[in-house]
């Protein structure tokens, strides 16, 4: 949820950078955590140009960005989502640069098909009217019907285009995208630009977009928790548009790249890490985000994978971060003779699973620990339900404590997700060599990062800072016992956790919630109105669950009659 022979952006993701501002989403390239030396007499030059470097790529990223952005506001007036209009940029960026690499009169490189002379961007450009439409949805089809598993399959398949109006089309294609030259921005602005929109996309509510982007400071906090190095494979089994492959890969250069040569890092970028996605259109904005941070291969291999994860066991990896979809139920729709459509429920059969269960979430934490190479950990983000659930909830808990030692659980607060009604928690856990008859679990501790903490996606969204005492907490020793003293945190023994009813890990109570008991403390009335919305979407959720669970029960006892 693999590079070219050239790994064109080495030396730009090395380029130091600021802090993401709280204005400014993060970005997951190479210079995630430096910050700017201030300045004196003594600095050296080195330095001084790094720091304007990065000035500058901050000021060309903000002109792209506003640009692109210019566009999609005229676009959403003839019905065109944000995320809709994000995948238009990204069959024509492709085309764009990979002419600008095959006319790079240096070194030009093919990357559509050799038999495709004078076919690519040069039937686009200066087109106008209805010619370009049908050159444009003709291109569309044809690099959509590329063998499967190469990138422009990958890119292109399914592809549509979504922009009718041909004015606007030619506005795109003429004024956006070929007035710029792409290739020489480096992945620092091009990645950027296009995380940002990304960003701005899953904002889109209508558009659903947002189950597929996990917030960046979440993002962040999680890798540097687990602290990737270049000897780690690293995967998400429903990576969304790639944002913790990114972060894995942003971390590794910036704390590792002085240790490795170009091959090394060719094979971080192509081979250690990779990512599966049900979805493909969601899947081929990941590929192009990846690609324009420098991962992955413009011409082979590809680290990205339009597939079922939870249908199979897969690739092992010694790291996962992931933040699997909320939806409950695993389905399939099933067109019928009479053409009508209809959803079933699916229940993976899977030999390596504790249990058989319908249940998406609950499967996803199976998978994701049978993915687990050994020695291997894991950071996923769960909604609380997988936490407390019964039948085969219970049962996984109980395997899931006793086969790895689940070590350290965070509370998230609500108001930080583009859902609506989510009430989620990072679990960490590690995948160990197995001691007979004992469990690998000793102590699990709980950081309480909901109490007291009210947080919207308008008015007060989260930053990287507002994790950095849970990071730093965490990282303070490998055990969680030995971490230094929190007042947020409480631990608890293996044989506490299994003796409790259903072996319930929603684990809360020890943190005085200020709200309750101080009239002073009450928060503002679009803060209470924010988290009033929120409870009440996780109650339906909740409600719905239990809704479905019946009508399961239903139908088996109806099978069994």
């Amino acid at each position: 949820m693999p590079p070219t022979t050239r790994h064109r952006t080495f030396a730009a993701g090395r380029r130091a950078s600021p802090p993401p501002s709280a204005d400014r989403p993060h970005s997951c390239r190479a210079s995630v955590g430096k910050s700017f030396v201030p300045a004196s007499s003594t600095r050296p030059v080195a330095s001084v140009r790094s720091t304007v470097s990065t000035a500058q790529n901050q000021a060309e990223t903000r002109r792209l960005v506003d640009k692109l952005w210019s566009y999609c506001n005229v676009l959403r007036d003839e019905g065109v989502s944000t995320i809709d209009y994000v995948e238009q940029l990204t069959f024509l960026l492709f085309l764009k640069i990979a002419h600008e690499r095959e006319t790079d009169p240096l070194a030009p490189e093919r990357i559509l098909p050799s038999s495709w002379q004078g076919r690519g961007w040069e039937e686009l450009e200066g087109t106008q009217g209805d010619e370009l439409k049908h050159r444009y949805e003709r291109l569309l089809a044809d690099l959509g019907d590329q063998p499967e598993g190469t990138p422009l399959n990958l890119i292109f398949g399914k592809a549509q285009n979504r922009v009718q109006n041909t004015a606007n089309l030619s506005k795109l294609i003429n004024d956006l995208i070929n007035k710029e030259i792409w290739s020489g921005k480096g992945t620092d602005v091009n990645g950027d630009a296009y995380e940002q929109l990304l960003s701005r996309g899953a904002a889109d509510t209508k558009t659903g977009a947002g189950q597929y982007f996990t917030p960046r400071p979440l993002v962040d906090a999680m890798v540097r928790c687990m602290r990737p190095t270049p000897q780690d494979t690293i995967t998400d089994p429903a990576c969304g548009t790639g944002g913790f492959l990114l972060a894995a890969y942003a971390h590794i250069v910036d704390k590792h790249a002085a240790e490795l040569d170009r091959d090394e890092l060719r094979a971080l970028a192509s081979k250690n890490i990779w990512g599966t996605e049900l979805v493909h259109g969601t899947a081929r904005l990941a590929a192009m985000n990846l690609l324009l941070h420098g991962i992955g291969s413009w011409d082979g291999g590809q680290v990205i994978h339009v597939e079922d994860a939870l249908a199979m066991g897969g690739r092992k990896s010694s790291l996962v971060l992931a933040n699997p979809p909320f939806g409950k139920k695993s389905s399939i729709t099933v067109v019928g003779e009479d053409g009508k459509a209809t959803r079933e429920d699916v229940a993976y059969s899977r030999n390596d699973f504790w249990v058989t269960t319908t249940n998406k979430q609950l499967n996803f934490v199976q998978h994701i620990a049978k993915q687990l190479d050994i020695p291997g950990r894991a950071a996923v983000v769960l909604p609380d339900n997988v936490l407390f659930e019964g039948g085969a909830g219970e049962t996984i808990r109980r395997n899931l404590l006793h086969d790895y030692d689940v070590h350290t659980l965070l509370r998230l607060p609500t108001g930080i997700f583009y859902a609506g009604g989510v009430k989620a928690n990072v679990l960490f856990f590690d995948s160990k060599v197995p001691t007979p008859g004992q469990p690998l679990t000793s102590k699990l501790a709980v950081y309480d990062f909901r109490t007291n903490q009210h947080f919207t996606l308008k008015t007060k969204a989260l930053r990287a800072d507002h994790l950095d005492d849970f990071v730093d907490w965490y990282l303070s020793a490998d055990r969680p016992e030995d971490r230094k003293p929190n007042d947020l945190v409480q631990i608890f023994d293996y044989d506490e956790l299994v003796a409790r009813d259903k072996v319930n890990l929603d684990l809360i109570g020890w943190v005085k919630d200020d709200s309750a008991e101080d009239a002073d403390s009450l928060l503002p009335p679009e803060v209470i109105a924010a988290e009033i919305v929120e409870d009440l979407q996780a109650a339906l959720s909740e409600f719905a669950a239990v809704a479905e669970a019946l009508g399961t029960t239903a139908k088996e006892d109806e099978s069994t009659d």
